[in-house]
């Protein structure tokens, strides 16, 4: 247990990151416009966003794989964007893992000491800590070919990390494996940063694995930044339609607001106290399991409640989804976890079904899905 305790925050001293200005171009195509990000020391930030985002490219700058076109990226208060890779202190972590097959399990985590000419009885004592800060002591002599792919990917993290990199940077580490093991993994992680303390920045597409692993999140669009917020305040309160359609389940109804009152069509709806929608056209979002359903005794006060005929009711293991047409045509989803008698709130199919939103749920945003 020393072992593991050596390697933690208190002997990491993590940097921050300062993103500003960097652009990089294709050609004619635009991999980065104009991006400015500060990542704050010790930090767990996720790049996140749709293929050909810039978040990869993004990523490849801070490990001076990439060289941008213009723009200043610092370390701490040193600039790095003329340093090349292997002098940047930088620990990575890649999508394939990118082992040695031809080396055993100690000489893959060792790899980055012998390059830095490190003394034999520091990488031996470096890497049978490491090996038991991610939980495979005594699996130095283990070939690659033997281990399975949670095994890799752990192997892959202390080869990253045995040499207590200030700033972790990882492409998609988990994408190769299972759900079961991915979600696992996620966790895993997550603690291992808490325990090591170093920035971390973290490209991946998978919206829930972005939400159950980072402190911040940065979704990027078109070479561009959407926005950054802390992982809750992305998902309640995304700042456009692509946001909240890209990080979870989303219907969206259009609603015009004019003088702080916002219709949908002719309802004038209910917004939790000091929230202001933007002026004019805009777009309600509809989150499925913020949905209520509306029965006899229900107490409408603080919701804005939807009319509909139930179209159609999905079982999907744990809950069941709800399809809900309203009268002007549009559809709604509802979402309910699936307890004893919830399938008994719902009416049959193509009857009547009222739904409701509560004011503080009511969230209203810019439409920009036709970009």
């Amino acid at each position: 247990m020393d072992q593991v305790n050596n390697l933690t925050s208190a002997s990491v001293q993590a940097l921050p990151i300062g993103i500003a200005n960097v652009s990089k171009s294709y050609g004619a195509v635009g991999a980065l416009k104009n991006v400015s990000l500060d990542i704050r020391s010790g930090e767990f930030m996720t790049l996140l966003g749709p293929s050909g985002s810039g978040k990869t490219t993004l990523l490849m700058v801070l490990a001076g794989f990439i060289r941008p076109d213009h723009g200043s990226l610092k370390f701490g208060s040193e600039e790095m964007i003329l340093k090349p890779p292997h002098q940047r202190g930088v620990g990575m972590m890649f999508q394939n893992y990118a082992l040695f097959p031809h080396m055993n399990v100690f000489a893959n985590i060792a790899y980055p000491l012998k390059i830095r000419k490190r003394p034999k009885a520091e990488i031996d004592a470096a890497v049978a800590q490491v090996l038991e800060t991610v939980q495979l002591p005594g699996y130095q002599n283990r070939r690659i070919s033997e281990l399975s792919g949670g095994q890799k990917q752990r192997i892959a993290l202390a080869r990253a990390v045995v040499a207590k990199p200030k700033i972790l940077l990882m492409d998609e580490p988990l994408s190769a494996l299972d759900k079961n093991l991915r979600e696992q993994m996620q966790i895993e992680l997550r603690g291992m940063h808490e325990r090591l303390g170093m920035t971390t920045v973290l490209v991946t597409h998978d919206q829930r694995e972005a939400l159950t692993m980072s402190d911040r999140i940065a979704v990027l669009r078109g070479g561009e930044i959407a926005q950054i917020d802390a992982a809750e305040d992305l998902y309640n309160a995304p700042k456009t339609a692509f946001i909240a359609e890209f990080m979870g389940e989303s219907d969206f109804l259009p609603v015009t607001t004019t003088q702080g009152q916002t219709l949908y069509r002719d309802m004038s709806l209910k917004l939790a106290s000091g929230a202001v929608a933007p002026e004019g056209d805009g777009l309600l979002v509809v989150r499925p399991e913020k949905m209520e359903i509306v029965t006899p005794s229900f107490d409408r006060t603080a919701f804005n409640v939807f009319d509909g005929i139930l179209e159609r009711l999905l079982f999907q293991g744990e809950s069941c989804l709800a399809f809900v047409r309203l009268p002007t045509g549009e559809t709604i989803s509802v979402r309910r976890n699936l307890r004893e008698g919830t399938k008994s709130l719902f009416p049959a199919r193509g009857e009547s079904i009222s739904v409701g939103l509560h004011m503080n749920e009511t969230h209203v945003v810019n439409s920009d899905l036709g970009r």
